[in-house]
């Protein structure tokens, strides 16, 4: 059976860049290695086939002359045959004569690769609730929060104060460790921070008695919060490395959720605030003016003769802050209709609707 074309195995153009050729065997081989839940060896092996060709500048311009039928299909003294594929020999060679380290390509896979990360405190969350003025305004608190902080008595260190660093034993001073794992691919090498010595190569003779040598205590942390004006319901607000600290590491973030709590009488729609205002029948045809309740305290606004029920009136200038200025303040007209007339107003009425009104 023919075999499918190197490229298309990569799920790449031919003539691709070398760049390109990596990156499509990265994603594919973290995706199908046998220790992955998505592992299948048999895929694993086909695109480490191809990346042994086409990741090799040299294999790379023959493949593209000649294809798979290297012997015997004119391809010179010079040619290979790839279609005889050796996997041990690509085992052997650490995954083909590539200018980069396999183990770069893997270090997703086996969770490390040619370098350590540092570690990071835990991310927190808490939730906040502001009253609507509060939201649209911004407003500032000061929250408690018990989390892991960095202890102030040895400064994270975990050393009792005055006491020798040595040499750690774990990782002989290297502040990293190294570990052989094997896979399909044959033995690699991965490389992890030291847990004892958290990278530093070295411990503390004697350890912090507040701390016990954690670096870190669990306490009560005041903690400032700056809110923004405009800010919406339910929306975060992320406070970098104000999280949960770590000993040798950096703290993790702080998440606030808002909760705005609902105004009486005012919505908000983006940066526009919104309220009704009940008016007399009379008002609605001979106009009027009205006192109406805004963020900033009372307004008055004039009603025209011959407001419509559900007009809106714009009050500019008294909405939510934006950029350098503020949206605008509705008001919405509702005309109340009289449930019982008197004899008066009855007559008035009949008179007016004698008048076609």
């Amino acid at each position: 059976m023919a075999k499918q074309d190197y490229y298309a195995i990569l799920g790449i153009e031919k003539g691709a860049s070398k760049e390109e050729v990596k990156k499509a065997f990265r994603k594919l081989a973290a995706k199908y290695h046998p220790d992955k839940q998505t592992g299948d060896e048999e895929k694993f092996k086909e695109i480490s086939e191809a990346y042994a060709v086409l990741g090799d500048e040299k294999k790379k311009a023959e493949y593209d002359t000649y294809g798979h039928a290297f012997n015997g299909a004119g391809g010179g003294a010079g040619a290979q045959d790839f279609g005889g594929f050796n996997w041990a020999d690509f085992q052997q060679q650490g995954g083909g004569n590539f200018e980069f380290n396999i183990n770069d390509i893997f270090g997703d896979v086996f969770g490390g690769g040619g370098g350590t990360r540092q570690s990071r405190g835990r991310d927190i969350s808490i939730d906040i609730e502001l009253a609507f003025a509060d939201a649209v305004f911004g407003t500032s608190r000061k929250v408690l929060v018990t989390k892991n902080n960095t202890c102030n008595t040895c400064d994270g260190s975990g050393a009792k104060k005055g006491t020798e660093f040595v040499t750690c034993t774990t990782c002989n001073g290297n502040g990293r460790i190294r570990e052989a794992r094997r896979s399909i691919m044959g033995t690699f090498q991965t490389v992890r921070e030291c847990t004892t010595c958290n990278g530093t190569g070295q411990v503390p003779k004697e350890k912090c008695e507040a701390c016990r040598g954690a670096g870190v205590l669990r306490s009560e942390d005041e903690i400032a919060i700056n809110i923004p004006a405009g800010i919406q319901n339910g929306e975060m607000i992320r406070m970098t490395g104000r999280g949960e600290a770590v000993q040798g590491g950096v703290p993790g973030d702080l998440y606030i959720k808002i909760h705005v709590k609902p105004h009486q009488s005012i919505t908000r729609d983006a940066f526009t605030l919104t309220s009704q205002v009940h008016i007399k029948l009379s008002d609605a045809l001979l106009g009027n003016t009205y006192t109406i309740t805004t963020l900033d305290g009372n307004v008055e606004i004039k009603i025209p003769e011959g407001v419509k029920h559900g007009e809106l009136l714009r009050i500019k200038g008294k909405g939510v802050p934006q950029g350098t200025g503020r949206g605008d303040f509705m008001v919405k007209i509702i005309i109340d209709i009289p449930q019982k007339l008197s004899r008066k107003a009855r007559k008035l009425i009949e008179e007016l609707k004698i008048e076609g009104i």
